[in-house]
């Protein structure tokens, strides 16, 4: 005898393990230098997203994003350790190119287009429980805020109040931003105590909030 009841519906954790599944055995850019290896993490019930460009050649070569110097200075300014940083549960992490694309002449070349179209919406659909996404780099803000962007990387950064409580754009944590961040003082002074109120808020304990200010030179590779 057949049983005339219906399959139980999937949770939205379960429909999103099994869209990353999929994300992650992408193989529509078969022409990536080293070949695809998407590189993401989420789980349903984060409430922070952080986008960034594309994995650097280091995390593509370790399959875990933001795992070098930009990842550090990053994580400083967030005021997370790294364990924090890496519960998937609490935070989200997207780049807006999910493979390595390369070298370019001024660095890693842009983040393919090919992976916003393909898996973008589906993504996000199951991830309404985020409350702010941080926009890291002037690719990210361009696709996120259209064309609420102002002119330039700086100037959208400098209005970041306007983007709040969805969004916060940043500037890279790259070391190639050392001098950016020496010209513009008021990105520590105004922007970091904001950003780390709102992590503060979300991860649901205090931040360092001395680590979190401080902008060292290093040397880094793109992420």
């Amino acid at each position: 005898m057949h049983s005339n009841r219906n399959p139980r519906p999937l949770s939205s954790e379960e429909r999103l393990r099994r869209l990353l599944r999929d994300v992650r055995t992408c193989h529509a850019c078969p022409d990536l230098p080293l070949g695809p290896n998407p590189v993401l993490r989420a789980a349903a019930t984060a409430r922070l997203l952080v986008v960034g460009q594309a994995p650097g050649i280091h995390v593509h070569r370790t399959g875990v994003p933001w795992n070098d110097a930009s990842g550090r200075r990053l994580r400083m300014w967030l005021g997370l350790a790294p364990a924090e940083f890496y519960d998937e549960h609490l935070v989200a992490i997207i780049p807006m190119g999910l493979c390595y694309p390369g070298s370019g002449p001024r660095g890693d070349r842009p983040p393919r287009a090919e992976c916003a179209a393909l898996w973008f919406d589906r993504l996000h659909a199951l991830l309404s429980r985020v409350e702010l996404t941080l926009l890291i780099g002037r690719h990210a803000q361009r696709y996120y805020l259209g064309q609420r962007c102002r002119v330039s990387l700086t100037e959208t950064v400098r209005a970041f109040r306007e983007y709040l409580p969805e969004y916060l754009p940043l500037p890279h944590p790259s070391g190639r931003n050392n001098a950016w961040l020496k010209a513009n003082p008021w990105f520590t002074s105004m922007v970091l105590p904001e950003l780390r109120h709102r992590i503060r808020r979300l991860a649901g304990h205090g931040v360092q909030d001395g680590a979190a200010a401080e902008t060292e030179i290093i040397d880094i590779e793109g992420q």
